[in-house]
């Protein structure tokens, strides 16, 4: 069976990532109407796929042939998408991450999703990369004690990668861009790391859970200039440390996760955003100095959150709306407690 797909969204992350990715479900899923925020950009899109475009979402959740409903409008917007998304009768939603930026509107939006029975999947695109699966299936299976994890990422401007996907630029985007941190502004800084960890370290703090649950305590945070943040948390057994930064033009993106276990030390090297390279490479070296390369999965984790979608619409797996909950939950207690110690100038 094949699902009309209707994106909410129309911005790199659709264009590079989500439309072509959709082709490739081997007949699971057609995308079939896309909509912009005002844009423009919904337009360009479809007509690469076949689609019809619109503004707002009226006339996207109008539409009889949107049976799936992807969310992938900006952050602060997800809460209301969902919603609007069930309103209308949707029972199957894909949501970018992150699934909210408060902890009030991610309960809702799970347990409104739990009441109607909706299947949801959110796109944390890192845990469903095979890659990932292998250094867990690793951990799990040595029972060694995970004594730190580090995240290291370094992102090259998002139009050097889409460009290279699409062959074309999307229009701008309306707005002002975000502003660069300046240091002595606490508040502004503040508010900046908040946002850089539920849109962009969301990508790896499920990840982070999966092995060190309750690492919610920041010990310190701190903004990097121009856009960017350094933040460490810990738990009773393990420590954790978090850095990002945007990188100029010209520079190649750097996305790894370190993990150190009592017998073995994990390495995860992700490719750069939008790029379709399949999976990250997985690398282990145990304590006998032997070392394991991992081949590179052809599949990457924007295929595997929408097969997973797909299996849920089979009913071949069970929909965990308890998981996606603590995921979020994590998620924004890190975020509040990134932004607090930066406003408070907690650096060690």
């Amino acid at each position: 069976m094949t699902w009309g797909v209707g994106i909410i969204g129309a911005g790199p992350g659709v264009a590079a990532l989500h439309a072509p990715t959709l082709a490739r479900t081997a007949g699971d899923f057609q995308l079939v109407h896309v909509s912009d925020g005002g844009s423009g950009r919904a337009a360009a899109i479809a007509e690469r796929f076949g689609a019809r475009s619109s503004s707002g979402v009226d006339a996207l959740l109008a539409d009889p042939e949107v049976e799936v409903v992807a969310v992938c409008s900006p952050p602060e917007q997800h809460a209301a998408h969902v919603r609007a998304s069930l309103a209308a009768g949707r029972r199957a939603i894909f949501c970018e991450k992150p699934l909210a930026t408060t902890l009030e509107d991610a309960e809702q939006i799970v347990a409104a999703c739990a009441d109607a029975g909706a299947l949801l999947v959110v796109g944390t695109n890192h845990l469903f990369d095979p890659a990932w699966s292998r250094a867990t299936h690793h951990l799990h299976a040595t029972r060694d004690r995970v004594r730190s994890v580090s995240v290291t990422l370094s992102l090259a401007p998002n139009g050097r990668y889409h460009e290279l996907v699409t062959g074309a630029p999307l229009p701008a985007p309306p707005g002002p861009a975000r502003p660069p941190i300046d240091p002595d502004d606490r508040e502004l800084s503040a508010r900046i790391v908040r946002q850089l960890v539920v849109g962009l370290a969301v990508h790896d703090l499920p990840l982070v859970r999966d092995l060190v649950p309750d690492a919610t305590e920041v010990v310190w945070a701190r903004p990097v200039a121009p856009i960017g943040f350094d933040l460490a948390l810990r738990s009773p057994d393990a420590v954790v440390r978090f850095t990002a930064v945007m990188g100029p033009e010209g520079a190649d993106s750097l996305w790894r996760v370190n993990v150190a276990t009592d017998g073995a030390r994990v390495d995860v090297e992700f490719p750069p955003p939008f790029v379709h390279a399949g999976s990250a490479r997985t690398t282990v070296r145990d304590g006998r100095g032997i070392q394991t390369v991992y081949p590179i999965d052809r599949r990457d984790g924007y295929d595997a959150e929408w097969r997973a979608l797909a299996a849920l619409l089979r009913g071949e797996t069970a929909m965990e709306y308890d998981e996606l909950r603590a995921d979020a939950a994590f998620v924004i207690a890190v975020a509040d407690g990134a932004a607090a110690a930066v406003r408070d100038g907690v650096l060690a």
